[in-house]
């Protein structure tokens, strides 16, 4: 097997071997590109990401700056919406459903180095497969570890570090992030009477007081 193919397959994998270097380098020159563009240059923008990403909906915004280590192992879904300083380092797949959401400073790592000290001064590195699923909303400042998944319709809160797998319809928060309570009925019913008062007060145009 290749360096990237023992990388992909979440074995110990050699980092400096030529064909990830290569790789690397890609990344590196399309998130500078990325990372250098104005707020007039949107098309540009996720013209950039669309070659930069494995598979991407229709419809992606992420706010520069933006990095990864290759961009090439990152799949999402449609409507994903990343904000500033998000980092996703891809040594493995990251599969991101849709309609999720980040907030600023989220980071996601899929790359993990040996315990023991000298298998880790070889040089060496494995990385294990990060998925999150549909309708997610992740925190600023979270970062989700490797080898984790994060079911469908879950809030992650700001602050959070995401080591252990989070089921779906639940708010979760904490270092290490637990599940807080499970998004109930209430939640929606809340949530559609504020989005109803919201469709008033644009319709009267009345004062919020």
């Amino acid at each position: 097997m290749t360096e990237k193919e023992l990388m992909l397959a979440g074995e110990l994998y050699n980092s400096f071997d030529n064909e990830l270097q290569n790789d690397c380098k890609r990344s590196r020159q399309l998130t500078r590109l990325f990372n250098t563009t104005t707020e007039e240059q949107l098309e540009y923008r996720t013209e950039l990401l669309k070659k930069l990403f494995k598979k991407t909906g229709e419809h992606i915004y992420i706010e520069p700056p933006f990095h990864c280590d290759y961009g090439s192992n990152i799949s999402v879904g449609e409507k994903f919406y990343a904000n500033f300083d998000c980092i996703i380092l891809d040594v493995n797949e990251v599969v991101i459903g849709d309609n999720v959401l980040f907030a600023p400073k989220v980071c996601v790592f899929t790359a993990g180095h040996p315990i023991d000290a000298d298998v880790r001064n070889s040089f060496v590195e494995y990385g294990k497969k990060v998925t999150i699923g549909n309708n997610v909303w992740v925190g600023g400042c979270t970062v989700i570890n490797p080898g984790v998944t994060i079911g469908n319709n879950v809030v992650i809160g700001s602050g959070s570090v995401v080591t252990k797998d989070i089921p779906d319809n639940v708010i979760a928060v904490g270092n290490p992030c637990k599940v807080l309570r499970k998004i109930t009925d209430e939640d929606k019913i809340y949530w559609e009477k504020q989005l109803q008062k919201r469709q008033k007060w644009l319709e009267n145009d009345t004062d919020l007081e």
